[in-house]
């Protein structure tokens, strides 16, 4: 059983790690944060000191960080992977990211014989702490093969979609969706309830139709409740759909209704909610229709 490298330990990349070490995997974490490395190797993880040390430790490297930047500081910045790895490693980004941006740390690693796949997540986590994440992978069929059992750990499903990138425009067709999904949820459910409906009532009443949802069945039951503490933050949304935006841009696609939900998430922001679940959407809704959407 190879080594494998971790970086990366936040809300999502913390329980995706724990998952590794209880399926039997041999671990060996980083993240700039001293607690979730200590809670890891509390869990029987080695601690490394940089992501150079990651790598020249293991065959098989993992990152789960915030957006492009952080993944370029940790694989080809000063301490980074690329430094410390051995050729025929496999580098696999779980982060969310612009999809040009895994073509350029894939080509770049591509010159030391090590091979990239861009593997992004939905699922928030509830999912990666259940191991029941949805995995959307871009890059060689032959390395996805030998990564493929390591990600059915942390995945209840691992898809390879295309070449490297296409794990991300994959992820920002599904956050895109996602998005507009709990933007409708909001509307309606101020709607029904400025009608004097039971919003619990209605969403009981739709969930087993045309318009029930993951989306309407995850976040649903969290707005009746006031919940908004994050599964996905709206601030991490706002950059996917930045990411999305851009990335429709390059391609002269249009992009409507994903312009209008960024906007809304963006006067979440101002508004101070930028840390909020993204089923917090409704917040927007309720603020201008001066009514809250909960289960009485």
């Amino acid at each position: 059983m190879k080594n494998i490298g971790f970086i990366g330990l936040g809300i999502m990349g913390k329980p995706m790690a724990k998952n590794l070490l209880k399926a039997g995997y041999s671990l060996v974490v980083y993240d700039i944060f001293e607690n979730p490395v200590k809670e890891l190797v509390a869990a029987g993880a080695k601690k490394a000191a940089s992501s150079r040390d990651v790598a020249s430790q293991t065959e098989i490297i993992i990152t789960m960080l915030p957006n492009s930047p952080e993944v370029k500081e940790a694989v080809l910045g000063e301490g980074g992977v690329i430094f410390g790895v051995r050729p025929g490693s496999i580098l696999v980004d779980m982060s969310s990211i612009n999809p040009l941006s895994s073509k350029e740390i894939s080509g770049k690693l591509a010159e030391k014989n090590v091979i990239m796949l861009d593997a992004p997540v939905s699922g928030g986590e509830p999912k990666a702490i259940e191991g029941t994440l949805a995995v959307m992978v871009g890059g060689p069929q032959e390395a996805f093969n030998e990564v493929k059992p390591i990600l059915e750990v942390m995945g209840g499903s691992v898809t390879r979609v295309g070449e490297i990138g296409s794990g991300n425009i994959t992820k920002l067709a599904n956050q895109i969706i996602v998005a507009l999904n709990i933007a409708a949820m909001g509307e309606a459910m101020v709607l029904a309830t400025k009608a004097g409906v039971e919003p619990e009532n209605v969403y009981k009443a739709i969930r087993g139709g045309l318009a029930g949802s993951a989306v309407l069945d995850a976040k649903m039951p969290l707005v009746l409740d006031g919940n908004f503490k994050p599964g996905f933050r709206i601030e991490l949304h706002i950059k996917d759909l930045m990411n999305a935006l851009d990335t429709a841009k390059e391609l002269g696609t249009p992009t409507f209704l994903t312009s209008q939900v960024m906007e809304i998430m963006q006067a979440l922001k101002a508004d101070g909610k930028a840390k909020d679940d993204h089923g917090g959407i409704v917040q927007f809704y309720e603020k201008l229709a001066k009514i809250e959407v909960r289960k009485k």
